[in-house]
């Protein structure tokens, strides 16, 4: 059977990781930006200054990815590119620089797919509150709706969110990301409630705003879960636990039902909504039907996942990793069964058709001595991952695309630029790209299986 025809083949990046160009052109300040730019938050003291320029060589690398086969690409608006304070004034250079992408893109045959927030929040606005004040909400569906004005007469797919549980968990609960804070547990979900809320306002505004039909998606996270085997009580047990929320701590935030449930269900998670119900803000039905507007498809960002195996007390809990596991470059498990089990267990409670909107590895890349560069552990990464998801379409799951993270080695947040997850090797002294053979193969796999 395979992928159907339709299936969107793509590869996804973010404004902040590859754009550069972080004061040019009336563009304002970020979280990022600031939080970059201070001592000791990146590794080597590496910023998002230049990235990889991709601001001024953008027809270069919409021009190698319609060479290497891509079919779509989804990429992240800088919100201050757009509003330079988060809200009012519009800066209509960096309106002209989407737009331009944008058309460069159609013109080459590539699918634009438009993700309003990839972490990079305006700095103006965080000076007001940022997530935490209410008026969030009303800010981001300003925003959004804009964006919608400005590009649905050729843009098709929008996402609202990537990945909420990094730049809540990580920006606001352990400190690690912009903005840095380490907030309480209180504030934290009323900073949760917030997003969502200004997920469904922006999904509101989208519609409202569209210029033709739009169909309109969310990219969560989370390590999957799959079963030791696959008898009907181990996989029914490892269902309930990746759907279960986690006690109170520090690493809260990382859980798919207390950020999906309310988007696609209408409802907070039982077993949340008792253990938190001590620092949960008040949750009304009308944020509930703000929240859970009706949407295209479920995006979500797979890399790894954990094996479930029932104890002697018939209790699910995680199998021990095997000494000498396969990890990535950056220690990461290689967990290939993650994109069949984390598919069917989503599309099994959401019913809504399945977009991975990230998967991927970083490796220790090297230009060898032929002047190419050869990641053949990054081929057999994406080869197993993408037969297990083959696997899951083959039984029923409704996959309707797949994004490689990364197309262009980039700047990976507090890792700086030691983690390379491109297809494409980017020297960022000379800014000079080489396609990986990993990007030859994804190619030849597109090809393969868009017939």
């Amino acid at each position: 059977m395979g992928f159907k025809k339709d299936f969107t083949w793509g590869v996804a990046s973010s404004a902040y990781q590859i754009e550069g160009a972080w004061s040019e052109d009336g563009k304002g300040l970020s979280v990022w930006d600031v939080y970059s730019h201070e001592n000791g938050n990146i590794a080597n003291g590496h910023t998002g200054d230049v990235a990889c320029d991709f601001y001024h060589k953008f027809k270069d690398d919409i021009k190698l990815m319609k060479e290497l086969g891509i079919r779509a690409y989804r990429f992240s608006i800088s919100w201050t590119r757009i509003f330079p304070n988060g809200i009012g004034e519009v800066n209509e250079k960096g309106v002209k620089f989407y737009s331009d992408v944008i058309d460069e893109l159609l013109k080459n045959g590539i699918e634009p797919y438009i993700a309003l927030f990839h972490w990079d929040y305006p700095y103006a606005l965080n000076k007001k509150g940022g997530w935490l004040n209410e008026d969030s909400v009303k800010w981001f569906a300003e925003y959004a709706g804009k964006v919608s004005e400005l590009y649905s007469d050729r843009v098709e797919n929008f996402i609202t969110f990537n990945e909420p549980q990094c730049f809540v968990g990580y920006g606001y609960l352990a400190g690690v990301h912009a903005p840095g804070y380490k907030v309480s547990y209180k504030d934290i979900f009323q900073i949760c409630h917030n997003v969502l809320k200004a997920h469904g306002s922006a999904v509101i505004a989208i519609r409202k705003n569209a210029r033709k039909p739009v169909k309109i998606g969310y990219a969560p996270t989370c390590g999957a879960m799959y079963p030791t085997n696959e008898t009907k009580e181990v996989v029914e047990a490892t269902r309930k636990k990746y759907f279960s929320c986690p006690s109170i701590s520090r690493e809260v935030m990382w859980n798919v039902a207390w950020w999906s449930d309310p988007v696609v269900l209408g409802r907070y998670p039982e077993d949340g909504l008792k253990m938190y119900s001590e620092y949960l803000p008040k949750i009304t039905e009308e944020d509930m039907k703000l929240i859970s507007q009706p949407l295209d498809f479920y995006g979500q960002n797979i890399y790894n996942g954990r094996e479930v195996e029932l104890d002697d007390a018939g209790n699910a809990v995680f199998v021990e990793r095997k000494q000498g596991f396969s990890k990535t470059g950056n220690q990461w498990p290689v967990t290939p069964k993650c994109l069949y089990w984390g598919p069917k267990f989503l599309y099994e409670r959401y019913k809504l058709p399945i977009v991975i909107t990230e998967n991927g590895m970083a490796e220790n890349d090297v230009v060898s001595l032929d002047s190419k560069v050869h990641d053949p552990n990054r081929i057999d990464f994406l080869n197993r991952y993408l037969d297990e998801l083959e696997k899951a379409t083959n039984d029923g799951v409704d996959v309707s695309g797949y994004f490689v993270w990364t197309l262009l080695d980039n700047f990976e947040w507090t890792r700086g630029y030691n983690d390379r997850f491109g297809i494409v090797y980017v020297d960022y002294e000379t800014q000079k790209r080489i396609p990986k053979d990993s990007a030859f193969w994804y190619k030849e796999y597109i090809e393969k299986n868009a017939k």
